[in-house]
């Protein structure tokens, strides 16, 4: 007699279990529509770890999942295969320059991967009493890049009414105090400073420091264009900006050490910067991989020929001194071939080549032709060997210095040049540490909670791009070229660049910091 199979019957509670347990172990679509997947990307998360390759998920403005299954599928309005791409947090620029209110659309930033930038940078700022005003007309256009504001010392002077006194009153440093201390209120990040400019040339270590505890109190960082960056006297700069870190975090905005050379002088300043961290000072950097500087000719005249003295009287009086000065410092600075003008009728050309045309001395066109107000100008006087080591120093980041309109190709090319010059074509960086001194490390710096990393619940700016494709295009000579290779840029959740060409949509926002140093 044939024996029948049994027959096992479940309770209806056991098939549920079953069927859970069937589907648990099968990818399976989610019910849920996210707005944007990106598949087998190998992510560099910025904090210098390793690469892994995994799904990214976004909804909305943020970053939801991160799933390292990537067989897992999810339902989403737009899918983007990365395989064989690297998938990084937007990076963040700590010292940048430009109008939002003039040109909105940021594309040189964007095109190089920036999708934060730091404005109020070297002492100015907008020129508001309540920086809030100008804020919310920022938001009200809507930037190209998220955008975080510091309120500068130069501004604050003028705001003030302090000027350019070199001893302000006690009312002067109290209105001072007043004005930062709203400014961070309104969700500035800090303090910035421009000694090398005035006003803020006539502050002392007494206005600057008491500044800095204003700023220490509310979670701010004062960023600081040094008094003076020459190889002579770079080191006392630092020390009077390490004075106020002992009431907030300082950070060195474009560290350069001008006429200095070589890796030993570097390794000098980096062990001064590391007795300071060892002795509790909260100390960074940025630099910008370049070895021409970019600012306005003021640089190149004595303090007593610039504002708030009289320029024409100078002229009248102390002509002979002016020049025998001009011609001393130009010499100083490699010579009237190293100074590039980048502005103003002589804009492409340099000090040599405009003596020459107008068959005068390069100090008579100073004087006469250009004056301390009349250009802006490039100066090729940093050492490469002595850049380089800074830049592989873990404190310091990399900044543009730069802006859609500035002559120079910094403020188009500084973050693409760092991935193709020196990680892929030096390797000096490693591609993760690279990422991470321009998304996790200004982050932390500025004190970004939400943004700089890839993880789960932080905002979704997001890079997707091969190395070996980046290319920074421009130079001194055509300083306004979009670097390329960077394939897909997302900000605020927000595909806005794809390939080369960016959709009509900016999706940047306003950054704001509160006293508990919490941007929102």
């Amino acid at each position: 007699m044939t024996q029948l199979p049994k027959i096992v019957l479940l309770h209806p509670l056991s098939c549920l279990l079953l069927l859970w347990t069937i589907s648990a172990c099968t990818p399976q679509k989610t019910a849920t529509a996210y707005d944007l997947l990106i598949t087998q990307a190998t992510v560099v998360d910025g904090t210098g770890e390793a690469p892994y390759v995994a799904n990214v998920v976004i909804s909305g403005d943020s970053i939801v999942l991160i799933d390292h299954d990537t067989t897992a599928a999810y339902l989403a309005k737009e899918t983007i295969n990365a395989q064989g791409l690297v998938l990084s947090p937007g990076f963040i620029d700590t010292h940048a320059h430009g109008d939002p209110l003039k040109t909105p659309d940021f594309k040189n930033f964007l095109s190089m991967g920036v999708t934060t930038i730091s404005l109020g940078q070297d002492g100015f700022s907008p020129e508001h009493e309540n920086p809030e005003v100008w804020m919310d007309s920022v938001s009200a256009i809507k930037p190209g890049t998220n955008i975080a504001l510091f309120a500068g010392h130069n501004t604050l002077r003028l705001l003030s009414g302090t000027g350019y006194t070199t001893t302000p009153s006690a009312e002067n440093i109290a209105a001072m105090e007043r004005l930062l201390h709203q400014a961070i209120e309104a969700g500035c990040f800090g303090l910035t400073t421009g000694l090398e400019y005035t006003p803020g040339y006539y502050a002392d270590s007494a206005e600057l420091n008491q500044l800095a505890r204003v700023a220490g109190a509310r979670g701010g960082i004062i960023m600081s264009h040094m008094r003076n960056e020459d190889d002579s006297v770079v080191d006392q700069s630092i020390r009077e900006l390490l004075a106020q870190g002992k009431y907030c975090p300082v950070h060195i905005s474009h560290i350069k050490v001008v006429y200095g050379k070589g890796s030993a002088r570097a390794a000098e300043i980096l062990q001064l910067m590391d007795s300071a961290r060892s002795s509790g000072i909260q100390l960074t950097a940025d630099l910008y991989p370049y070895t021409a500087s970019y600012t306005g000719i003021a640089i190149l005249f004595p303090d007593w020929a610039k504002k708030p003295n009289n320029y024409q009287q100078v002229l009248s009086s102390r002509r002979a001194e002016l020049s025998q000065f001009l011609v001393k410092k130009i010499w100083k600075r490699n010579g009237p071939e190293a100074t590039l003008i980048g502005s103003g009728p002589y804009k492409g050309k340099t000090l040599a080549q405009i003596s020459a045309e107008t068959n005068k001395p390069f100090e008579e066109v100073l004087i006469d032709d250009i004056g301390p107000y009349g250009a802006s100008g490039a100066y090729f006087i940093m050492d490469s060997a002595l850049q380089d080591a800074f830049l592989t120093d873990p404190h310091i980041m990399i900044s543009t210095d730069g802006s859609p309109t500035m002559n120079h190709p910094r403020g188009y090319g500084t973050f693409a040049k760092v991935i193709e010059s020196y990680v892929v074509e030096k390797n000096l960086l490693s591609l993760q540490e690279a990422v991470r001194k321009m998304s996790g490390l200004p982050a932390q710096t500025l004190g970004l909670t939400d943004r700089g990393l890839i993880r789960e619940g932080y905002k979704a700016d997001i890079l997707l791009f091969d190395p070996k494709a980046i290319r920074e295009r421009a130079t001194y000579e055509d300083p306004y070229q979009l670097a390329s290779g960077f394939q897909y840029v997302v900000v605020n959740g927000k595909v806005i660049k794809r390939g080369e060409n960016f959709t009509p949509e900016r999706a940047g926002r306003m950054l704001k910091k509160n006293a508990q140093n919490n941007a929102r």
